[in-house]
Order: structure tokens, then sequence, then C-alpha cells
């Protein structure tokens, strides 16, 4: 085994838990810090053999990594193994010239900022702490840290937001000249309290998401944007001063079905045949791995078939044509034939592509196309 190039580190602590968030996090637990950092070196060091003797990535999300105390947040930087990519997840509130200092000094290299809307109404209603002016200060600070490779994340579809609204949103986040954008819609899952308040504006939401889509795609292709993924547009090597490919590369490794290994409370990791996920609770967490024990796990076995589905499936949301082989058993002959005469696909040999027409049906289109 080569072992995976791509290693996701899972930090949960977070100021606030807003509503429609279904993910792994603890509000506050400063106490926490230090112990959970310490089992996350020990999970590292217990599955080093997993990872190639060189990184490709290392992600770190969240939670809201960047809330994690300071000091122990240097120490597991410093901690982890070299990487081509650096990428860590933060609040806008949390960005200060002493973080972007200690994150520059620690090898990252990416920083991807959740600003979700520049307005005012509607980041009350994802129950966001940063306001408009934190997430511009908070992209000046780490240029003056440096960072030349800043993602900014943006939600549409929340509750009160209208095609103008999205609009102002997307202009002020081109206004900061980031290299990377991801737009969202939003999916706020049964059960959280953001449906039981929300759930009937949430439906009428539903109806538009297609035109939010649209004009997201059109207003950022529109700015030189490439559109690389469907929910990721990066700055075209074109207009950077560097040429550079400013995809970023660790969720390219899971949209084309390379290996990763997850640590942390909840993490997921997939290696060859097998995926598996640390259980969600941190006091198990934290108790096993002071043991010098794994945390528990639910394991999935994982043949062949399933790991080729699973790529195609994910590796048809990018912009390039896929490799599917033969595509036996996975994808459906009379699909394929289907989506190519509806001007929605194209295949050309051992390659499969969806056009820029079935980019927009996207999941749609690509569950004609499966087995």
């Amino acid at each position: 085994m080569s072992g995976a190039g791509h290693l996701y580190v899972h930090l949960p602590f977070c100021a606030h838990r807003c509503g429609y968030c279904d993910f792994v996090t603890a509000v506050g637990r400063p106490a926490d810090h230090a112990p959970y950092v310490d089992a996350l070196l020990a999970e590292l060091a217990l599955e080093r053999d997993a990872l190639a003797p060189e990184l490709e990535t290392i992600f770190l999300g969240g939670g809201t990594p960047t809330f994690t105390a300071p000091a122990e947040l240097e120490r597991l930087l410093a901690a982890l193994p070299e990487a081509l990519e650096v990428t860590v997840e933060a609040n806008p509130e949390t960005v200060t010239p002493e973080l972007g200092a200690l994150l520059r000094a620690n090898r990252v290299t990416r920083i991807s900022l959740g600003a979700q809307s520049f307005q005012p109404a509607l980041l009350d209603m994802l129950e966001r702490v940063a306001q408009p002016d934190d997430v511009r200060r908070a992209v000046y600070l780490l240029r003056d840290a440096g960072f030349d490779n800043i993602s900014l994340d943006l939600i549409y579809g929340i509750p009160g937001q209208t095609p103008a609204a999205l609009e102002r949103d997307l202009a002020e986040a081109l206004a900061l000249a980031p290299e990377h954008l991801s737009a969202y819609e939003l999916e706020a899952k049964p059960g959280t309290r953001f449906t039981h308040a929300h759930g009937d504006e949430l439906v009428r939401q539903a109806e538009s998401m297609e035109s939010y889509f649209e004009q997201v795609v059109e207003t950022l292709t529109g700015a030189g944007f490439r559109w690389y993924e469907t929910a990721n547009f990066c700055r075209g090597a074109d207009r950077d001063p560097a040429g550079r490919d400013l995809r970023s590369r660790h969720n390219l490794g899971y949209w084309l079905g390379h290996d990763y290994l997850g640590l942390g409370v909840g993490a997921v990791s997939t290696i060859e045949n097998r995926r598996w996920r640390n259980a969600p609770s941190l006091a198990g967490y934290v108790k096993a791995l002071a043991a010098g024990e794994r945390p528990r796990r639910e394991y999935e076995e994982l043949p062949v078939a399933t790991r080729e589905f699973e790529r195609v499936m994910l590796g048809l949301r990018l912009d390039e044509p896929l490799s599917v082989g033969d595509g036996v058993g996975v994808l459906d002959p009379a699909g394929v034939a289907r989506a190519e005469r509806l001007g929605l696909a194209v295949r050309d040999g051992a390659e499969l592509a969806l056009t820029e027409r079935g980019r927009f049906l996207g999941d749609a289109v690509t569950a004609e196309l499966l087995a």
C-alpha cells in the first residue's frame, strides 16, 4: 500500500452552534482543547502507516479550527507532516494579526473563510457571529500576513434571500478578489432547529434553487472564474500572476476517489477497500486515545465496484472529462446514450463528461448515467 496522500483533521470547537449545522461540534470547552490536540496527535501516531511518505494535502476543518486555543492550534500544526497544500478553515471574527502570523509561521498555504453572506439580516438568520465588515477585515488581515490563496464560502437559498440579495453577495465577494469561491445551497438537515423554525420558507426557497444556481454560475464565470466543480470556482490560471492552478487540491482528492485519512471526533477515512468513521463522542474519543487505543469506529467494507461507482459519481461533478474505462458495471449504456442524445453528456472512448447543460442538472443526470 502506497498510503493516502490526503489528511483531514477535525477541530470541533465553536463559539456558537448555528441552527442549520449538523457537523460534530462542541461549543466553547476551553479546558478540552489541549487534551483534544493530544488525542489528535496520538491518533496520527497510530495511523501514520496509512499515510503516504509525502502528503499532497492537509485540511483542518470543523467546527471552527481557528477558535481552538492558539497555543494548541500551533502545537498541532507544528506536529503535522509536510504537505504541498495546507488549508485551514476560519470564521472571520476569529482572524487577528496574531492568528495570521501563527498560520503563516506553521506552513499553512491556504485559508477557507466562512463568509456565507454580506447581508446583515441573512447573517442573523443563519445565526452567524461575523458581520460583513468582519469578513472584509479578515481578508485584509490575511493578505497582510502574506496569504495569496484565500477561498470564500457563500450560501444561497437562505430564508428571506432574493435574487437581488444574492447578486449583492456575489459582488461583495468578488470585490475582495479571492482566489477561490465556494457557493453552496443551504442544506438544513431534518431535525435541526433551523428546519423547525423556518420549514415553510425553506420549502419556498427550494423552488428557487435552480435559478439561484444559474445566477451564481453566470456571475462568477462572467467575472473570469473557472467553474471547475458543481459548487466551486477558482480564478483562472491566466488571471493569476503566478499562473497557478487554484482549485482546491484537497477536495479534488475526494472527487477523484483518492484515499484519505481523517483524524478527530466524527472524522471519516477511506483507505483502499475500507471506510471508517470515528464515533461522534468527544469524551469517548479523548479517553480512548489517552489510553493508547483507537477511538470507537464504524467500519464499512468497500468492494472495488463500490469505489469505482463513487469515483464516477463524484468525478462527474468536475469540468474535465473523467476516465471511466469500459464502464462495465458502473455505467448504464442506455442511460449514457440517452444523455448524449439529449446533449447532457459526451463520451469519447474511455472518457465521459457532462456538458454545460448537463452540469446544471447535475445529480439528476449522473443518476441516469450510473447503473
